[in-house]
Formats: structure tokens, C-alpha cells, sequence
């Protein structure tokens, strides 16, 4: 079992898909390698901003290999492991472990919601399947399941390859009762794009990211000022940033992250149903808004190609 250092910018990446919505590998592949040549620590692939959801088995086999090939000597590619059963997650695990994965990121069941026991058995299940690294994914906005801090001390406690946890209950004291309860043990990430200066100064080590996908340089200018205690510069950026941020936080983040990647010439807006394309005067209205960012950019021109 080797213990991945989880700090810095691990942007959770999209998914690219050509016309025919299946999986443009070549582009994916590519991806990978400008957000880790532009400063990202590495990737996660197969989260919900990767439409995880909408990806046959074989096809997240695949996103992982592509992802494997283009980084993996360089940087850790992390898969999100998710499912509606337990059997298919820990599936998932084994076979992100057989590819060449270095980590895990591990969500609650997708649909069922259940008790703290239930969803111990559940990640359990999962950490025991593999000896990789593995990091915690608390996102009780989205899935309802909320692992509190004595909840994830006793994962801590039985499953020694529990490293991290993702944490986007968007509420900072968590970060700060994290660390009371866990010490060192735990290496905290902020999960919430809008929230990584807050959660920093409380203590946590890592963001992963959704606009790096379109904005990686940024992203990490902005994490590293605000972990060094840069309190003015970070917030310069910060400013400028949080318009985009944001739309990580709504419910077509996708589309949203998508658009911002194809307006700065880095991706394309598909998305696979149940999601649509943005169209009418919701497109409008985001184009407008990215514009506007881009437009006063601190540096003037932003991560381009």
C-alpha cells in the first residue's frame, strides 16, 4: 500500500465525447496533459463532472487506461469509484487497481440512501477491495449521505488505506472538525470550486477542481497564494475568478464547466443525456458570463492551448 501525497490541484476531470457522443480517447489523453504540464497534481476521472453515470463499465475501463497512458508516469490518476450496488463499485475498484490507478475516490451508493451502517458496509466493501490509496467523497448536497467527522474517524480507524477525503459539504467548519478529530491521519481536500480559499486557511491541503479543467494555470495560482498565506494576491484572483467558480456549484455544473472549456479552446460542450445542451437564453447568458471573466482576466489571456 503506498500513501499518495493528495495535495495540491487534482482537477476532476470531464468527459470528452465526439459527435456520435461516444468517447473522444484522443482529446481525453491530451487533457490530461496539459492540466499536469499547467500545474495539476492529477487527475480524477469517472466523477460526477465526468458523467460517470452515463459511462458503461467498459467504457470507464477505457477513460481510465487513456487517462493511465497519457500521465501515469507523472501523476497519479485517481478513479471515482460509483455505482448502484456495492458488488459494481467494488468492481470498478479492482479494475481501476488492474489498469494502473494510484488512487480511489469513493462515493456513497448512487439512488439509495441509507443508514451510517449501510453506508460504512458499503465504502468498506470498497477499501478492502484493493491496497490502493483511497480518498472519501462527502458530498451530502448532492447524494444526501453526509459521512460526519466521527464517521470518517472510524473508517480511519479500521481501514488503513483511508487517506483523504474529498469534503463538499461547502460548510469550512468541517475542514477545521476534521482536522481536531483526525490529526495528521487525514489529508483534507476542499470539493467545492467556490470555497478553496475558505478552506484552505482552515487547514486543507488539496482542492479538487472543476474549472481547471478550462482555467488549470489559474487554479493553481489561486490555491498555492492562498496555502502560502499570499492573503491579498489570493484574493485578487479570487475575485476575478468566483463568477466561474460558482458554476461549478449549480445543477448543469457540467454543461456549464463544458462551455467554459470550449470557450477557451480546450474541449467541447457535448454532454451525454439526460443532460442537454445549454441552448437559448440560458447559453446566452453563460457565454456572456464567461466572456465577461475572460475579458478582465488578470493576466490578460487565460491557460490557452
Amino acid at each position: 500500500m503506498k500513501n499518495m501525497n493528495w495535495g495540491g490541484v487534482i482537477p476532476a476531470i470531464t468527459t470528452p465525447f465526439n459527435a456520435d457522443l461516444s468517447i473522444d480517447h484522443g482529446f481525453l489523453a491530451e487533457h490530461c496533459k496539459w492540466l499536469v504540464k499547467n500545474g495539476c497534481s492529477g487527475v480524477v476521472a469517472l466523477g460526477s463532472l465526468g458523467e460517470g453515470a452515463t459511462l458503461a463499465a467498459k467504457e470507464k475501463n477505457q477513460v481510465l487506461e487513456t487517462c493511465v497512458a497519457a500521465i501515469g508516469d507523472r501523476a497519479p490518476v485517481v478513479a471515482g469509484i460509483s455505482a448502484l450496488s456495492t458488488t459494481e463499485a467494488v468492481s470498478i475498484a479492482k479494475s481501476a487497481a488492474e489498469i494502473g490507478c494510484q488512487g480511489l475516490m469513493v462515493l456513497p451508493p448512487y439512488v439509495y440512501v441509507g443508514d451510517w451502517p449501510e453506508m460504512k458496509a458499503h465504502v468498506g466493501a470498497i477499501l478492502s477491495a484493493t491496497d490502493l490509496s483511497s480518498m472519501l467523497y462527502n458530498n451530502p448536497l448532492a447524494y444526501t449521505t453526509d459521512f460526519l467527522p466521527p464517521h470518517v474517524c472510524e473508517l480511519l480507524a479500521e481501514f488503513p488505506n483511508l487517506h483523504a477525503i474529498k469534503e463538499s459539504s461547502a460548510d469550512v467548519r468541517r475542514v477545521t472538525a476534521l482536522r481536531a478529530l483526525a490529526g495528521d491521519r487525514l489529508q483534507i481536500l476542499v470539493g467545492v470550486d467556490d470555497a478553496i480559499v475558505e478552506g484552505t486557511a482552515a487547514g486543507a491541503v488539496g482542492w479538487i477542481a472543476g474549472l481547471a479543467n478550462a482555467l488549470p494555470k489559474e487554479s493553481v495560482d489561486l490555491f498555492e497564494l492562498a496555502r502560502d498565506g499570499e492573503s491579498e494576491k489570493a484574493f485578487e484572483l479570487y475575485r476575478w475568478f468566483l463568477p466561474l467558480l460558482r458554476m461549478d456549484t449549480v445543477p448543469k455544473f457540467v454543461q456549464l464547466i463544458k462551455l467554459v472549456q470550449e470557450e477557451v479552446g480546450m474541449g467541447n460542450s457535448r454532454v451525454r443525456p439526460p443532460r442537454l445542451p445549454l441552448a437559448g437564453t440560458e447559453l446566452q447568458e453563460a457565454k456572456a458570463a464567461i466572456a465577461n471573466s475572460l475579458q478582465h482576466h488578470p493576466g490578460k489571456q487565460p491557460s490557452l492551448v
